[in-house]
């Protein structure tokens, strides 16, 4: 089953050649196709059940030279130096556009076939709905959200626009990118953005990152929790087709202190794409005779030699047409719900859930509830939330027996972050088992205190501080166990001489 849905990703079946033109001529205003496109590759490079992608080159009066759309409007001292800090800090990738673009077509007649898939789901999930306790998990209302999210996706300038707000939420972000949208393209039924050269996360999970599987893991982790925890705009679609590896050279400082303006910075930093080496293709180049090989050891020699390089791995995102956003209340529950599981207040988390369900007068056994989901915290406690030491999807498994059990019925939103987190999970401990989730969340959490931690300390709510004074002590003593656990191993106490 899963092998046959998986299809559904990059291998459901395609619709022809002149459909694709017609419509694409049409988002053009009409130009001929030729007149669009220098290069463009008739085979499409992954069929879903919405749309299908194509790789193509744009005619070098259409290209954009660069991320014209994150870019400051003019540079005083302070922004100028604050920048080149960070390119030291962050290794802040070189910006190299490219006139390569992907295209996304809409299959023609995909909304009458999703309308009737929606048809056939709600139904089961009524079925499903009269098994006694299963009515809690709100099934059928996932499939009405669902269908809302779906119906999302069949406008393409919606997965335009939330490009652009992923690209605007990560320009100071080095950990994560975004394609460029070329909205004066896109339409209903087709989307154009910039291609994102790179290769898919699925090939390291398959053949491993090598020196990079730390940096890869923690990238990921770090861009999710700063889309869920600081701009409330999360990707609801992450699997490891979604998520490119692309490596980089890292920026120079610039130490010029002249103020310039907008245009000065695009002339001077931004040539055409036609001018410019593509140095991700090289390094692509370098990688893609090891992807399918199954020499897992000349792959990671490979990734070393550019480590040895200069060379850091950066994710690209990509079909962010399903994304999740909390509203005020949902929001403000689970951050309490968050700060409840990250002070391992498992009774305090038990309560909130059931006084914030849908239906809190429902509940059965409220004091339970709680108890059991302090049981379950505890349980966890010693082992922290490092992905090796504990299964999430194991730990949320839980959750919900216990959820339909005690009649707790969960927001549909809630639910679709929870699934974000199993794949995440799916994914980090694939790549690194060591990440360790409340660690990761330290430096987000610091931020989002800095954002909203003093006004709710002026109303009397030491919550978020305690949070953060908490995992403060817990990484300060881990790294003391660690430090005096290799002074002991390695003899550095009292070394022999």
């Amino acid at each position: 089953m899963c092998d046959i849905m998986s299809k559904l990703h990059s291998n459901a079946p395609a619709h022809s050649l002149h459909a694709t033109k017609r419509t694409v001529e049409a988002a053009f205003g009409g130009r001929r196709f030729e007149d669009i496109f220098e290069e463009f590759q008739e085979t499409p490079l992954g069929v879903g059940a919405i749309a299908q992608v194509y790789k193509a080159k744009l005619k070098p009066g259409l290209a954009v030279p660069g991320d014209i759309d994150v870019s400051d409007t003019t540079s005083n001292i302070r922004q100028h130096v604050r920048r080149n800090v960070n390119t030291v800090l962050k290794s802040t990738p070189k910006r190299v556009p490219s006139n390569y673009v992907a295209v996304k077509v809409l299959h023609p007649g995909v909304e009458r076939t999703v309308r009737r898939d929606l048809r056939i789901m709600g139904f089961f999930a009524s079925v499903l709905n009269v098994i006694p306790t299963i009515e809690w998990l709100s099934l059928p209302d996932e499939v009405t959200q669902f269908g809302e999210m779906m119906k999302l996706q069949l406008d393409l300038r919606i997965e335009a626009a939330n490009l652009a707000k992923f690209r605007k939420n990560f320009k100071h972000r080095s950990t994560a990118w975004f394609p460029f949208p070329y909205l004066e393209f896109t339409t209903r039924n087709v989307l154009v953005e910039e291609f994102a050269q790179g290769i898919p996360l699925s090939d390291f999970l398959e053949n491993g990152g090598g020196v990079f599987q730390r940096d890869i893991a923690q990238e990921g982790l770090d861009a999710f929790l700063r889309m869920l925890l600081l701009d409330n705009f999360v990707h609801a679609d992450l699997h490891p087709g979604n998520i490119m590896v692309r490596f980089y050279e890292t920026s120079q400082p610039d130490i010029s202190l002249r103020r310039r303006s907008r245009s000065e910075d695009a002339s001077a930093h931004q040539p055409h794409p036609a001018e410019q080496p593509d140095v991700t293709e090289q390094v692509l180049a370098r990688l893609r005779p090891y992807r399918k090989s199954k020499d897992k050891a000349a792959w990671e020699a490979e990734l070393a030699r550019l480590d040895a390089e200069g060379f850091r791995p950066q994710l690209i995102f990509i079909d962010t047409g399903l994304v999740t956003e909390l509203n005020a209340t949902n929001r403000r529950n689970f951050l309490d719900l968050f700060r409840a599981v990250a002070e391992f207040d498992g009774y305090k988390a038990g309560h909130l859930m059931c006084e914030r369900c849908r239906q809190p007068e429902a509940v059965v056994d409220a004091e339970v509830f709680a108890l059991k989901m302090q049981h379950l915290v505890l349980g966890v406690k010693s082992r922290t939330l490092a992905l090796g030491n504990v299964r999430i999807g194991d730990i949320l498994q839980r959750v919900l027996d216990m959820v339909r059990a005690h009649h707790v019925r969960l927001e549909g939103d809630f639910v679709n972050v929870v699934i974000s987190i199993l794949l995440l999970e799916g994914i980090g401990r694939s790549l690194d088992p060591d990440v360790d989730l409340l660690s990761s969340s330290l430096p987000i959490l610091r931020e989002l205190g800095a954002q909203s931690g003093a006004a709710m300390m002026k109303g009397g709510d030491f919550s978020m501080f305690f949070v953060w004074a908490g995992l403060e002590a817990r990484r300060f003593m881990q790294a003391s166990i660690e430090d005096i656990e290799n002074c002991v191993k390695y003899d550095l106490l009292a070394p022999n001489i």
